[in-house]
């Protein structure tokens, strides 16, 4: 049984090596991170994350821009910025605005008693503070049991599986990554609310590098710089 046990044990701690190291003060020296963003391989925009430390504070910016076009119409226009502050590695508040096609939406998020208070436009309570902002760079991801949506603040319950590892192709370098599934528990959502995204981070820097899903669509986020 003991034999057993720590087969198990060596097998878990090759492929999670680097689970409990994936906090927020593992990207303090980050400075930017920039995707492009594909529909069925047409480039539409962009994804852009500033990182910027400043003492104890770390405050992380994001824009993100696309449009979809058919014969040179515009059909659909997103635009987002959102700002992240966090504190010794703990958020202490978010703020997001989004123009999804002429609709607005928004979240602000503060938190207060070892809880999160979010005030958004799907969703305004209080949930506990293991439940992280949704905008992927932040590999402790992995470990929560639900994403708090950076757009409208919707609680997304999920459930996280480990595909494997794998190598990717990056301006002719090869990446060893961890690839990431994360999906909805909550059965009785729509197609259109279902989370199902895949995520790729690097192994040995757990900074994201990729990620994929279908919505209308075939898209995938393509890595163009990081610093």
């Amino acid at each position: 049984m003991l034999k057993k046990y720590k087969a198990l044990l060596l097998v878990v701690l090759i492929i999670f090596p680097f689970y409990s190291f994936a906090h927020v003060e593992h990207y303090q020296d980050l400075k930017k991170i920039e995707f492009d963003i594909y529909r069925n391989n047409k480039l539409i925009g962009y994804h852009i994350f500033s990182f910027n430390k400043n003492n104890d504070l770390l405050e992380v910016k994001s824009e993100i821009k696309f449009q979809i076009k058919k014969l040179g119409v515009v059909l659909y226009d997103y635009q987002v910025v959102g700002t992240e502050v966090y504190k010794d590695g703990n958020l202490i508040k978010f703020n997001s605005k989004t123009n999804q096609n002429g609709k607005s939406k928004y979240v602000n998020i503060k938190s207060e008693n070892d809880e999160l208070i979010v005030d958004g436009s799907s969703h305004k309570g209080k949930v506990p503070t293991n439940y992280l902002i949704g905008t992927w760079w932040n590999h402790s991801l992995v470990e929560a049991p639900a994403q708090i949506s950076a757009v409208s603040g919707r609680i997304i319950k999920q459930k996280v599986t480990f595909i494997g590892k794998e190598t990717i192709k990056y301006k002719g370098k090869e990446i060893k990554t961890l690839h990431f599934n994360f999906s909805s528990t909550d059965a009785s959502l729509s197609k259109s609310k279902k989370l199902n995204t895949d995520v790729w981070y690097e192994e040995s820097s757990l900074n994201w590098v990729k990620a994929t899903f279908e919505k209308k669509g075939k898209w995938e986020y393509k890595l163009v710089s990081i610093e």
